[in-house]
């Protein structure tokens, strides 16, 4: 039996993950969506939608998703009447509800296996597990550098450097730490240098981690992206061409001399973790660092605060949270399978 777990494209913002969502999505068994934002979203807010063992919560929790603007639902050009319907009579848990959206797109696009795509998932991994207990993540790590260097001429960007500078940090610190302890099985990364120089190489790896053949026309990205990446997402231009490694280390003339300071000040043994030679450039000014490590512990004493929050608000939860989509996950839920339906739970 071929592989029916969700997969999660996650890595710091600017990284390269919309080029990999839509190799991915090139895939013949694999449709992966545009950013949406209704995930973590509706996953905070579980609370308000109650015990969804009844219709009536559940339709209401599947309005929000259809017609909150902010979900970018739209942008998935599905039926939204249908997409109700689906969740009312689908199982009565608010991972079920969110993965039938998904799996909607991936029906619509004719194949079988569904996902999603958003930088910052790698901060909620937790709840992606709660909500997808068979998940597999594709984590894509690109110089921080280059990320801090394009995330700062990002239109929809509003914070400062030292914020970029912290992302990188926070999505590479993951890798190494929080990334280990994942599921076997259910955690796989990958270069974005590494990827544009030798596509064919590493999309084949991603294959075999994901239970899946390689088909060659995933390395031609851009036959899709004008059917998968939005209009007005103008910052993405550069996937309706082909494969390349212009970008790499273009950081050596969009970055200021005294941000590639801070950035190897403060990324440097990350940086050369993972293969990305140091320029030299001197030590960042002592006022520059004091105002990364305030962005930077802002930014952790907010997510200590979220996770506290979230620890208390589990204990009110009216019901179980795991999706009942996929093989593994009814397995993991206790639920029969089908007969002459083996489980499938760890690939």
């Amino acid at each position: 039996m071929q592989s029916d777990r969700p997969i999660f494209v996650v890595g710091c913002p600017r990284s390269g993950t919309t080029l990999l969502q839509l190799m991915l999505h090139s895939h013949p068994r694999i449709a992966i969506p545009p950013e949406t934002r209704f995930m973590v979203a509706a996953y905070q807010r579980r609370l308000h939608f109650g015990d969804l063992n009844d219709p009536a919560r559940r339709r209401e929790l599947a309005e929000w998703v259809v017609n909150r603007k902010q979900s970018r639902f739209h942008e998935l050009r599905l039926d939204g009447e249908e997409a109700i319907r689906q969740i009312v009579e689908g199982p009565p848990t608010l991972g079920s509800a969110l993965g039938i959206v998904l799996r909607l797109y991936a029906t619509q696009h004719g194949k079988p296996r569904w996902g999603d795509k958003r930088p910052s998932y790698f901060q909620n991994i937790d709840v992606l597990l709660r909500l997808f207990p068979d998940a597999q993540f594709v984590h894509l790590i690109r110089d921080g550098r280059d990320c801090v260097a394009s995330l700062k001429e990002m239109p929809w960007y509003s914070g400062s450097v030292y914020s970029a500078v912290a992302a990188w940090a926070e999505a590479i610190d993951f890798a190494r730490h929080g990334a280990p302890k994942l599921p076997e099985g259910s955690y796989h990364e990958l270069r974005y240098e590494d990827l544009t120089t030798d596509p064919e190489a590493h999309l084949r790896r991603l294959c075999d981690f994901l239970g899946e053949d390689f088909a060659p026309v995933m390395c031609e990205p851009k036959r899709i992206a004008g059917v998968a990446v939005p209009e007005h997402k103008t910052w993405h231009s550069n996937t309706h061409g082909d494969v390349t490694t212009a970008r790499s280390g273009s950081w050596k003339s969009r970055l200021d001399p005294w941000e590639t300071s801070l950035c190897e000040s403060v990324l440097g043994d990350r940086l050369e973790t993972y293969g990305y030679e140091l320029s030299g450039a001197p030590k960042t000014e002592t006022s520059r660092m004091v105002a990364y490590e305030r962005t930077a512990a802002k930014r952790k004493l907010a997510r200590v605060k979220k996770m506290a929050f979230d620890r208390l608000m589990r204990l009110r939860e009216p019901n179980p949270l795991g999706a009942r989509l996929t093989s593994g996950q009814l397995v993991l839920a206790g639920v029969p399978l089908p007969r002459n339906e083996p489980a499938k739970v760890n690939g």
